[in-house]
């Protein structure tokens, strides 16, 4: 069989280790910048770790700014009243330092230092005219992969829809993993948030568009989170287990970020949007669901997964092999404690018709390893609802 033409370009720097924090002046001034507009979110704001960063910096004397106006679905307002700062102040390099909310309002912010216009003009792919203003990402949780990424995924609330922001000139420079960092995340936010790369590493393993780079990353986060996720949740100051986490996730966006992913995240934007459900914990609900619904289009790819979780498959039918994958990803979320439904963050049946309406708009469908029918998809929120495959 001949593979098919594929591109594969990360263009981001990833510095990893205990205490790499440190080297965020070295960076900072090996790019250029005189001055940095400091991005992160009120939670990380009150982790102490804004203060952190902002601690390197003043020893440096780099001069900087900090800007926290972020929620967990960043809004189109706060990027631009984050441009605003960072154009009074004179910023030219951007650090964002927190979860997927934080990172891409840092780097849409810093596209608007450059970019002339509104964010607004460039939401879709491949909208943006010219490089923004350098980012340093540094990720507090083992779950986005924004970090290394070309995607910012924003609300728009006059509209009332999540936007994708995705262009090559949407990378950051350099990637901080620092799994010190990591050390003060809640147990149910390492959970949700590690979810979340499980998701990415999942949907772009077995979706139509993955070529062999992609599936390369996607197996060894797969592996990695099988391995470390529990006692990430289940003992916070576990650094190894912390660490690895970190790297599951940024090669988990490596291997989506350009080849997309599937039908859990085609829920994900409308149930995220319309119910308020984080982003990661939302991948979680659906992520059985849609694997059982999605077996028969990729039964190799699913019985890999079984095998990457530490499933016992020989002498197991193919089928069988493959959903045992499924049991394995139930187990996981009963071992970090990930029991809500859909239904605790209220949504009902009547919700169906908008928010599958919504689904079937995602680019997402089209690679899914199997079409789904609008009965398929109210079926699957069905189990969200229920939390049964």
């Amino acid at each position: 069989m001949t593979l098919a033409a594929f591109n594969y370009h990360n263009p981001v720097e990833l510095q990893f280790g205990a205490g790499s924090l440190a080297r965020l002046p070295a960076i900072v001034q090996s790019l250029g910048g005189r001055r940095v507009l400091v991005v992160g979110d009120p939670g990380v704001l009150q982790a102490g770790l804004v203060g952190r960063v902002t601690q390197v910096l003043s020893a440096a004397d780099i001069p900087h700014d900090v800007f926290t106006d972020i929620k967990s679905d960043p809004e189109v307002r706060s990027v631009d009243l984050g441009v605003a700062m960072a154009k009074q102040k004179g910023a030219d390099m951007v650090v964002g330092i927190g979860g997927g909310s934080a990172l891409d309002a840092a780097k849409a912010i810093a596209l608007m230092i450059t970019n002339e216009g509104n964010i607004r003009d460039f939401f879709g792919i491949d909208k943006v005219k010219r490089a923004g203003a350098p980012v340093i990402a540094i990720p507090t949780t083992g779950g986005t992969g924004s970090e290394v990424t070309v995607w910012s995924v924003l609300s728009d609330t006059e509209n009332d829809l999540k936007v994708n922001i995705g262009s090559p000139f949407n990378y950051a420079r350099v990637a901080i993993l620092d799994p010190e960092l990591t050390r003060s995340l809640p147990a149910h936010v390492t959970a949700a948030t590690g979810m979340d790369a499980l998701t990415h590493a999942v949907e772009s393993y077995v979706n139509k568009s993955c070529h062999p780079m992609a599936e390369a990353v996607a197996e060894k986060a797969i592996r990695l989170i099988a391995d470390n996720l529990r006692v990430a949740v289940a003992q916070g100051d576990h650094m190894e287990a912390r660490g690895n986490m970190l790297i599951a996730s940024s090669l988990a966006g490596m291997s989506f970020n350009r080849i997309r992913l599937g039908l859990v995240h085609a829920f994900a934007l409308p149930l995220g949007n319309k119910f308020h459900i984080p982003h990661g914990l939302v991948n979680g609900i659906m992520l059985p669901a849609v694997m059982r619904f999605n077996l028969p289009g990729n039964l190799q790819k699913y019985a890999k997964i079984a095998e990457l979780f530490g499933e016992r498959i020989e002498g197991l039918s193919l089928r069988e092999a493959a959903e045992r994958s499924v049991h394995a990803v139930q187990q996981l979320k009963f071992d970090i404690g990930l029991t809500q439904t859909l239904a605790d963050f209220g949504v009902t049946e009547a919700a169906f018709e908008a928010v599958i309406d919504e689904t079937l708009t995602s680019g997402n469908i089209a690679i899914n390893p199997r079409l789904p029918t609008r009965n398929d998809l109210a079926h699957m929120l069905q189990c969200g609802m229920r939390g049964t495959v």
